[in-house]
């Protein structure tokens, strides 16, 4: 596996495996509604590629196929980690979170969800409150977590 930086020509393939990670890691702790609301299988794709170059954003890629990514803003906020369901346990997360977090000297946040709740706490993420997050009229459970420098 290495790790490089994003390019624009990447975006369909990571929205997708946004949509199938979503809908296949999380649905232990997500219901059918809750899924679909997080993530319906159309992004913009403009709005993504927009937000993606304007934050620094890493690509996991194993045999040409890209297993994860993750982004993260200018601020310490860790906006998307997602890992190919396929490579899950294999360090693709931990390989990219560490580039990111490397890459911000302020405090780290990011809005966990319940399946990664225990991933961002053996890293040293703390959580600061529960909340639950609209989309689409359904309310999905997240968690407001920091890592202090």
């Amino acid at each position: 596996m290495f790790i490089r930086e994003y390019r624009p020509s990447d975006c369909r393939e990571l929205a997708e495996l946004f949509y199938h990670t979503v809908h296949t890691v999380n649905a232990k702790d997500y219901s059918p509604e809750q899924l679909d609301a997080w993530a319906a299988g159309q992004v913009d794709l403009e709005q993504w590629d927009r937000s993606l170059q304007e934050h620094f954003c890493l690509v996991a890629v194993e045999d040409n196929i890209i297993v994860g990514f993750g982004d993260m803003d200018s601020t310490g906020y860790l906006n998307r980690l997602y890992v190919h369901s396929k490579y899950q346990g294999k360090g693709v997360a931990t390989a990219l979170c560490d580039r990111l977090e490397a890459a911000v000297p302020e405090n780290l946040v990011t809005h966990a969800s319940i399946t990664a709740r225990p991933f961002f706490e053996k890293r040293g993420y703390r959580v600061v409150k529960e909340q639950q997050v609209e989309r689409k009229g359904i309310f999905l459970t997240n968690f407001v977590m920091v890592k202090e420098r």
